[in-house]
């Protein structure tokens, strides 16, 4: 008997798992359900069996683009049509920083993805495309050199922070604002060390950023000092001079690594 007076039932092992007092316990042994070729395939959609598809994401990326050069990671909208001015001037920019050194990474789809990962290419430069699965299919654009497709939105964007040196965000929707704002989070909080995020179009952002001055900071959920994080710049040559100073300007011993691995 245990100290509360019920039984103590004798423990049963699933692997690391314990199991007592009746829980549920597989009837048969691990062994057997991997080697018997009869059953359900339910088990290919299990939470467990999702940790190793998630583990392989991260394996398969980091690999992919552990020997990638500097990059910079362009967001933006992918409902921008070609004829449209934000769709020349991604273009213009990532053959900016193409010819600065740097590769370009965007999400791989249409629109400014698509611009950002076109300039690079034509610039001679190195275009990489990180996309994901979505119900409305996508696919990587046809400028993409190197493609990876994630299932998973957390392991797609630890991709775009590891392996980038600046975040540049052209106008874009909710999964631009998403990708801003966990960067602004990261380099607030300090997980990761302070890179440059630009938010190119002043007409674009300048409401979002003025919202930020006021209601935010003035309400004191931010201090002043965090709008700092933030360029909002219309030029072209003004985001490559951003990125340049960061790279010139000495990192501060905070206890966080540098810009090659911010983690």
């Amino acid at each position: 008997m245990t100290s509360d007076g019920t039984s103590a039932s004798k423990p049963k092992y699933r692997g690391p798992i314990m199991l007592r007092r009746n829980r549920k316990i597989e009837s048969s042994t691990t062994d057997q359900r991997l080697l018997d070729q009869r059953g359900s395939a339910d088990w290919l959609h299990t939470d467990p069996w999702r940790v190793l598809r998630i583990q392989s994401e991260f394996v398969e990326g980091f690999g992919a683009l552990a020997e990638v050069p500097r990059a910079v990671t362009v967001f933006g909208s992918a409902r921008t049509p070609e004829d449209h001015p934000e769709y020349e001037a991604a273009r213009q920019l990532s053959a900016a920083l193409a010819a600065a050194g740097y590769a370009v990474i965007t999400g791989g789809g249409p629109g400014v993805m698509e611009a950002a990962n076109r300039g690079a290419s034509e610039a001679g430069g190195f275009s990489i495309g990180l996309g994901i699965e979505l119900p409305f299919e996508q696919g990587l654009n046809e400028w993409v050199d190197l493609g990876i497709n994630f299932r998973y939105f957390f392991a797609r964007k630890t991709m775009f922070v590891k392996y980038s040196q600046a975040f540049v965000c052209m106008p874009g929707g909710f999964g631009t604002l998403d990708e801003m704002f966990e960067a602004l989070t990261l380099v607030q909080t300090r997980k990761i060390t302070r890179f440059p995020i630009v938010l190119f179009g002043s007409e674009y952002w300048g409401g979002l950023v003025e919202w930020i001055r006021t209601s935010v900071v003035n309400g004191g959920k931010v201090s002043p000092a965090d709008v700092e994080l933030i360029t909002v710049t219309d030029s072209v040559q003004e985001v490559i001079d951003v990125i340049e100073r960061s790279r010139q300007e000495p990192e501060i011993d905070d206890g966080v690594t540098g810009h090659e691995d911010k983690w």
